[in-house]
């Protein structure tokens, strides 16, 4: 008697370990409804929130209306009676030529850097950050409204890479005092470095920089009487542009991926 009972309380906490793993495993591939709808396409996450606050979102038939909600992979979500698709994340790298926008083109003299990555996914993916129409180098884009978030977040810095060039040479002067900081605002801009590139002329310069964005590098050279004719981002996010030709794009792979959430 003595060893059966032993042997059902052995089995009883090999069940109960079990049942205890099983629901882990569960939640773990659970995800937040709002993240859930964000990462469809419809809206942005804040968004999210809102449309489940006012119970246009439902969850297996029952209107949601609880903050933090978690769903199953399996779980039919409808949106206003309509059955919510998750997307598949996409991340494309773009090497942007000059004269494209950024922005969705509404005509067709416009040239829109959103025809260039059309033929990468079914799913609908736009750029984070921005270059301008006159500017070159890499664009990210995604359907990842989190990823996206963060990366462009103010006090969220991303390390960057630039070539410029100037109307003018960069006086020995003057790149000194970039060096040591200049006074935008009251506030002093410092980048990580700045130099001459090697073996050209002395108004081509390459800048790393993490603590601040394109704007700021213009007015930079603005204040010291310099115009930035010519800008390729050559790094962004520990993603480079190496044999990604202009105008062409690339699926990230799974590593860089992984880092990029880790930023």
């Amino acid at each position: 008697m003595k060893r059966s009972r032993k042997s059902n309380k052995k089995e009883q906490k090999r069940s109960y370990n079990l049942s205890l793993k099983n629901e882990k495993d569960i939640n773990k591939k659970k995800i937040r409804l709002n993240k859930f709808i964000s990462n469809s396409g419809i809206c942005s996450r804040r968004e999210a929130d809102k449309f489940i606050e006012a119970g246009v979102v439902t969850v297996n038939g029952i209107a949601i209306t609880k903050m933090g909600y978690k769903i199953n992979p399996t779980d039919l979500v409808k949106f206003n009676s309509q059955k919510v698709k998750s997307e598949t994340l996409r991340y494309v790298l773009l090497n942007k030529p000059k004269n494209y926008s950024v922005r969705e083109s509404s005509t067709i003299q416009e040239k829109s850097v959103l025809s260039l990555v059309l033929s990468a996914c079914k799913e609908k993916i736009y750029p984070i950050d921005r270059l301008n129409k006159s500017e070159t180098g890499l664009l990210l884009f995604t359907n990842d409204t989190t990823l996206s978030k963060k990366i462009i977040e103010k006090n969220h810095r991303n390390k960057s890479i630039y070539q410029i060039s100037l109307n003018k040479n960069l006086s020995n002067e003057d790149l000194n005092k970039i060096r040591n900081g200049v006074i935008l605002n009251g506030k002093k801009h410092i980048f990580d470095s700045i130099s001459h590139v090697k073996n050209k002329q002395k108004n081509e310069i390459g800048i790393e920089n993490t603590q601040t964005g394109i704007k700021h590098i213009k007015e930079i050279f603005q204040k010291l009487n310099y115009t930035i004719t010519k800008l390729d981002r050559v790094f962004f996010c520990g993603l480079s542009k190496k044999n990604l030709p202009r105008k062409h794009f690339r699926h990230l792979t799974k590593d860089e991926i992984n880092i990029l959430k880790r930023l």
